[in-house]
């Protein structure tokens, strides 16, 4: 359960700098 807990949180945090990174490029 931790392990998958860290998983997800590494993979939202992931998916939330990728988000971060095209927005900007949409935004520039």
């Amino acid at each position: 359960m931790g392990i998958f807990h860290r998983d997800g949180f590494a993979l939202a945090l992931v998916l939330f700098i990728l988000l971060v990174i095209v927005g900007c490029d949409c935004d520039c």
